[in-house]
């Protein structure tokens, strides 16, 4: 419970840092998971780089864009009821998910040194795959993100900048 209070108090009073290293940080142990639970390549062949370039992912594009992603669906979307939850959701996963997967995965190729064409081949195969995979998982995880956790433990510290822009300029 300390380290939640703890955790609170930060994000608190640094959302953006916050929020953009628990990006990383999720992203990197995911990718820890992934590459000692699942593929079961040990200490010696883990690929330290693999698990830095998900970090760096997770800092610089997940974190801010879904952050951010989450904050406009709140405001097409405002409320917290089961059928607000449920919008929200079709909406994300119908709207948002696969455009967010035609950029992720062209940018982890381009980060793990595809060439374009290299790239565009690699997004055709496996986006379709990717895309139907995603939906065995996200929707349900989705639904109870929308339904059960408070925004301020979803959205983009960086979005929190619209506030200082003049409502008639803002989505």
């Amino acid at each position: 419970m300390a380290l939640w209070r703890a955790y609170q108090r930060a994000l608190a009073a640094h959302p953006w840092k916050v929020q953009v290293l628990t990006a990383g940080s999720l992203m990197g142990l995911g990718d820890i998971i992934s590459q000692q639970l699942v593929e079961r390549r040990g200490l010696q062949e883990h690929q330290r780089g693999r698990t830095l370039t998900m970090v760096s992912l997770g800092c610089g594009f997940v974190g801010p864009v879904v952050g951010g992603w989450y904050k406009v669906l709140d405001r097409f979307i405002p409320g917290t009821t089961k059928v607000d939850a449920l919008k929200k959701m079709l909406l994300d996963q119908g709207g948002f998910a696969p455009c967010f997967l035609g950029c992720f995965l062209p940018l982890v190729g381009a980060l793990n040194g595809l060439s374009a064409q290299d790239n565009w081949a690699k997004l055709q195969r496996d986006y379709p795959d990717a895309l139907i995979t995603n939906y065995y998982l996200w929707p349900a995880v989705q639904l109870a993100n929308f339904y059960l956790v408070p925004l301020h433990y979803r959205e983009d510290p960086a979005s929190t900048t619209l506030v200082s822009i003049p409502p008639e300029l803002r989505l």
